[in-house]
């Protein structure tokens, strides 16, 4: 037997002999004890879990009681035959015969990043492009890792098309435009109307006031598709937000360049989250970290930063280069020849070879 079931009888048969030295009197009221506590215990727990030390020790002593009082405790006679019969099913059970080989977890990790990827591929779909890779997997295996993986079949994977996802696939056809406001020193507050091309993430800050209008933004897009030249040809998409600013004619410049409008939801700023996020790193990297006197001011300050950021300034969607950055060094330069240039009186710096 079991060092455990051993020791569990020696327990008990103490027990039993401390209680053969007690008054009835005691034994009476610990049993009706007992008899409340195992009341409130079907109350709470109607079915308690037992492990198998319980269950032996319940079974050897349930035929000592009397008839009468079997009926009162946790287990049935239909409980110890249950469990009888448990043992028998587990002591003559037949081995399963071998099926298929299990599949991996790096396996199943490509199914759900091929699932999740693609969209609009289904089952025979992402079955193909396995065997291609070298992995012979059935359609239905893959059907049951993505219903464990809780994906659901292509035509309700795929769904709507993504704001993400549009961003990303006409990223070299796409225009951001919005605007921001700074507060000045003598609070006054000046407004930016900007362009992000989407391609290379070059920035255009085509104006600043304090008091914009809808002709002043219309005269500034054609400004900007006259600058823009060839590659205006080029795009396709100008996503903007519903600012009363942009108007019919504001549309038809770009409309005339067949350059097609993108309305973002109302109140769904991440809509446009190329211009958004431009407009954190001004504010953390320039506006932010500087006293504003007036329009002049800041049209110089925005001029000098955007020469940075689109020239000089490292971004991670474009491996850590800048929008515009063809002179990119490829050998490491000697410590003696960098030199610190300053931007913004120090603000920001930048560093290059020396002459």
């Amino acid at each position: 037997m079991s060092p455990r079931l051993i020791y569990l009888m020696f327990c008990r048969i103490l027990a039993w002999l401390v209680l053969i030295a007690r008054s009835s009197a005691a034994k009476d009221a610990e049993i009706l004890v007992l008899r409340h506590e195992v009341a409130v215990l079907r109350r709470t727990a109607p079915r308690p879990r037992l492990d198998w030390a319980d269950r032996a020790v319940l079974a050897a002593l349930v035929r000592i009681l009397p008839r009468h009082l079997r009926t009162r405790r946790l287990i049935t006679p239909g409980t110890v035959l249950r469990w009888h019969r448990r043992l028998v099913a587990r002591r003559w059970r037949q081995p399963r015969a071998p099926g298929r080989p299990p599949i991996g977890e790096d396996l199943t990790g490509l199914i759900v990043q091929l699932a999740t990827e693609n969209t609009s591929w289904g089952y025979q779909r992402i079955q193909g492009e396995l065997r291609r890779l070298g992995h012979r997997v059935a359609a239905a295996t893959i059907r049951s890792i993505l219903r464990a993986h809780r994906l659901p079949p292509a035509p309700r994977r795929a769904g709507d098309q993504t704001w993400r996802g549009f961003l990303r696939a006409h990223a070299d056809t796409l225009l951001a435009c919005d605007f921001f406001h700074v507060d000045c020193v003598t609070l006054k507050r000046i407004y930016v109307f900007f362009v992000l091309d989407a391609r290379n993430r070059h920035v255009h800050v085509l104006g600043v006031t304090s008091h914009p209008t809808a002709a002043w933004t219309t005269q500034l897009a054609r400004n900007l598709v006259a600058d823009l030249g060839q590659r205006a040809g080029q795009l396709r998409f100008l996503v903007r937000d519903r600012d009363s600013k942009f108007t019919s004619s504001f549309d038809a410049v770009f409309t005339s360049e067949g350059i097609q409008p993108l309305k973002i939801p109302a109140q769904c700023p991440r809509a446009n989250a190329l211009a958004e996020r431009w407009v954190l790193t001004t504010r953390t990297e320039c506006t932010d970290r500087m006293l504003i006197a007036g329009e002049r001011h800041l049209r110089v300050v925005l001029q000098e930063y955007a020469t940075h950021y689109n020239s000089r300034r490292p971004h991670r969607s474009l491996d850590l280069q800048a929008p515009d950055d063809r002179n990119v060094i490829t050998f490491p330069v000697p410590f003696n020849r960098i030199r610190r240039h300053r931007i913004l009186g120090g603000l920001i710096s930048q560093y290059e070879p020396a002459a």
